[in-house]
């Protein structure tokens, strides 16, 4: 993929955050950026920090330092609620689906944003187009869903807010590679077609190469490198690097 042209400010710009848990800090001045319908992999091991940076950014915890600039207002500190309100969205990597609702029942939860039905409607339709299995499935319990299938909910639930910017922590971990490619390929759909920027934790190098514009390297609690996707693809091997 190639990277995608500079048309001005980011549209998330973070500097020097620094964020931990508990009086231990696990994240180290960290900077990066995030275009326009960009997708920007975060690659590293368990424990590099890259979910306490998401976290940090979404509100779910407190950072130390630092500001992070979303359509040009700094909303490092911002509420969750504020976030989601302000077109954000945050998919963890486990515990992302209601498992006692129907399919139906969480999307429904995630359009809570908009009191329009119309609108609503209207991110539902895009959801289903996105994923058809999920209008066959709408009355079944999430939680009888293949892990796939729940993975394909979570994203869903992310949609019907409506965001600017998807934070996805993981989402291909436990899936087959088949299902891989496909969440994938959605991902890049949504970024193309809807102009919807997403940040990508992931340990699955390839499948994130294949489909990120632009990707960083974290390494215990640090950005120590940032290329095009490209790049860092052609580099055929990355141990190196962690």
């Amino acid at each position: 993929m190639a990277p995608r042209p500079d048309n001005g400010a980011p549209l998330l710009d973070v500097q020097g955050l620094s964020a931990g848990y508990g009086g231990r800090q696990v994240v180290f001045d960290v900077d990066f950026t995030v275009g326009e319908g960009e997708i920007v992999t975060i690659l590293g091991h368990n424990g590099a920090g890259k979910t306490t940076t998401l976290k940090s950014l979404f509100g779910l915890i407190r950072p130390l330092s630092g500001s992070a600039t979303y359509g040009g207002r700094d909303v490092l500190g911002r509420a969750p609620a504020d976030n989601v309100r302000g077109g954000m969205s945050f998919t963890p990597q486990e515990h992302s689906v209601f498992p006692d609702l129907s399919v139906l029942g969480n999307l429904k939860l995630g359009g809570e944003t908009t009191k329009s039905k119309d609108v609503a409607a209207e991110r539902l339709g895009r959801v289903y187009e996105l994923f058809p299995i999920l209008e066959e499935r709408s009355d079944q319990l999430a939680g009888t869903l293949s892990g796939g299938q729940q993975r394909m909910v979570s994203l869903g639930i992310a949609l019907m807010s409506g965001p600017r910017l998807m934070l996805l922590d993981e989402p291909s971990l436990g899936l087959a590679p088949s299902l891989v490619n496909q969440l994938m390929d959605t991902v890049r759909r949504l970024a193309d077609d809807d102009n919807i920027s997403v940040i990508l934790l992931e340990q699955n190098l390839a499948a994130a190469l294949d489909h990120a514009d632009r990707a960083y390297i974290m390494r215990s609690g640090r950005m120590i490198l940032e290329e095009p996707a490209d790049t860092m693809r052609a580099r055929g091997h990355w141990w190196d690097l962690f």
